[in-house]
């Protein structure tokens, strides 16, 4: 795997050593979060995690495999996380075996590495192997989110439902904080998909992770997505990397493919 890039503009500086005269880092900037003092940073706050505080959106663009194109061998999947800017602030990659991949297809079980800018895993995912189907209540999908790796932050929890994809955002008590609430049709042609992002009791709109139009060219030949994630500024930092987490479940559940055919598109979750 190859390491993740820096973050455009080279090399971030140490914080409190942002050079004289120059110009502040703009609001949200990846050198704006560096520069958090200690004494605003929660005490609890994974280490890794800490520019997380300062931000509420986030884009995640999947890498472009050529392999999976034009052969329709399935590779891991590779993600670059960035601001609004377009810095690279972590960059995650799936971890499992060819067979896994190319026999279970977008159900298949997985661990997934979110790294920084120093090559650092941060977060670890882990996807069980569950079934897919909204007729067996009693297996649904879940990812458990662990930060640093081997410390249980929370899950994600498919929650049973027929038309409407939902799930649950949980701490690591298994307390529900959040709850995700998609569309009757999880496709658009030429425009987004928005997962609703709602609070514990489903009555207020906090945020949404959307899938987004990536180009036809894009969403016909390959199966590599982009997404942009939403939340409250002050949600805990631990919930802000379980929907980090509960991004890619939600592309793997609905528009990973297998191979280079497009899956037969499906209303909600039958």
């Amino acid at each position: 795997m190859n390491a993740p890039k820096e973050s455009e503009g080279g090399q971030a500086p140490a914080p409190g050593n942002w050079p004289s005269g120059a110009p502040p880092p703009a609001p949200g900037s990846l050198e704006a979060g560096l520069q958090v003092q200690a004494s605003q940073v929660p005490l609890d706050c994974p280490p890794g995690l800490e520019y997380l505080t300062q931000i509420d959106h986030l884009l995640v663009h999947q890498q472009v495999e050529l392999l999976e194109a034009f052969v329709g061998f399935e590779t891991n999947n590779k993600y670059v996380v960035k601001n609004t800017l377009g810095q690279q602030v972590y960059y995650a990659v799936e971890d499992t075996n060819c067979c896994t991949r190319n026999c279970f297809g977008n159900c298949r079980c997985f661990d997934m590495k979110i790294l920084d800018n120093a090559t650092r895993e941060v977060v670890h995912l882990n996807r069980g192997l569950r079934c897919t189907s909204c007729w067996c209540p009693c297996c649904l999908q879940k990812l458990e989110v662990c930060s640093p790796p081997g410390t249980i932050i929370g899950y994600v929890c498919q929650s049973w439902s027929v038309c409407f994809p939902k799930f649950t955002i949980q701490d690591a008590s298994g307390t529900t904080i959040l709850r995700i609430e998609g569309p009757m049709c999880t496709w658009n042609l030429c425009g987004d998909v928005e997962f609703d992002v709602l609070s514990s009791d489903g009555n207020t709109k906090v945020g949404k992770i959307s899938k987004q139009w990536s180009g036809f060219a894009k969403e016909v030949f390959t199966d590599a997505d982009n997404f942009g994630i939403s939340f409250p500024m002050d949600l805990d930092v631990k919930i802000k990397a379980v929907m980090l987490g509960a991004c890619f479940l939600i592309d793997f559940m609905f528009f990973e493919r297998s191979g280079n055919k497009k899956d037969q598109k499906k209303a909600g979750m039958l």
